[in-house]
C-alpha cells in the first residue's frame, strides 16, 4: 500500500512544490493511518491542516479505500 499512497502523492506534490513546500510519507500502518510530514513553506503554513484533510487525506481516501486517515507527524 505505501506505493500506492507514493503514487498519490506524487499527484498533490506538483501544486505544494509550486509554493515552495512538500509532502514526505513517514508511514503506512497497518490500520490505514497515513502518517505525512509537511515540509518547507508547508510546515508553518497556517492553512497546513487545511491542506492535509481537504486536500491530501481526501484524494487518498478517493484513491485508495483502505486510508481512513493522514495525520501530520
Amino acid at each position: 500500500m505505501k506505493e500506492k499512497v507514493e503514487e498519490v502523492l506524487d499527484k498533490i506534490r506538483p501544486s505544494l512544490v509550486a509554493v515552495g513546500g512538500n509532502v514526505e510519507l513517514v508511514d503506512v500502518e497497518d490500520d490505514g493511518v497515513v502518517k505525512v510530514k509537511l515540509v518547507g513553506a508547508c510546515a508553518g503554513c497556517p492553512m497546513s491542516q487545511m491542506t492535509l484533510k481537504m486536500g491530501i487525506e481526501k484524494l487518498l481516501k478517493k484513491e485508495i479505500p483502505e486510508v481512513k486517515e493522514v495525520v501530520s507527524v
